[in-house]
């Protein structure tokens, strides 16, 4: 099972562009995904820029329409991510619950579609799906 980490710093929201972690923060955190890699279960991470520095695409009446960060209606925003190949949600659990995150830190889980998760109708309207997502990964 794969399973997406989420972390969702609170007031991150309202960081300026250009705006970069504590050191110290950031070591503590490396140390973190030390263990995630040294266990195995480390596919991906990354790190986000703030809102301000982002943009959303809406696509109201079929209509793109694109607005520059920050969003005055928004209160969460994803900080990073970390992907993660696991057993179990309970074992996805426990690895988040070993993050050093801060008081204003929280982290989402949310399990990866895999394709045979999926009726066959669905796996068929996803046709050649698999093969792509693999040449995507191949190609970083």
């Amino acid at each position: 099972m794969r399973f997406m980490m989420l972390m969702i710093p609170k007031g991150y929201e309202k960081a300026a562009a250009g705006t970069t972690p504590d050191p110290e923060a950031v070591a503590a955190m490396m140390k973190y995904n030390e263990s995630l890699q040294e266990a195995g279960v480390l596919l991906a991470l990354d790190g986000l820029h703030p809102l301000a520095s982002g943009a959303r695409v809406s696509f109201a009446g079929g209509k793109p329409t694109v607005t520059d960060g920050p969003y005055v209606e928004t209160n969460e925003v994803l900080g990073g991510y970390w992907m993660i190949r696991v057993n179990s949600k309970e074992e996805a659990i426990e690895w988040a619950k070993r993050c050093p995150a801060g008081d204003n830190e929280v982290i989402e889980l949310r399990q990866v579609f895999e394709m045979e998760d999926f009726p066959a109708d669905v796996q068929e309207a996803a046709s050649g799906f698999t093969e792509m997502q693999a040449s995507a990964q191949g190609s970083h």
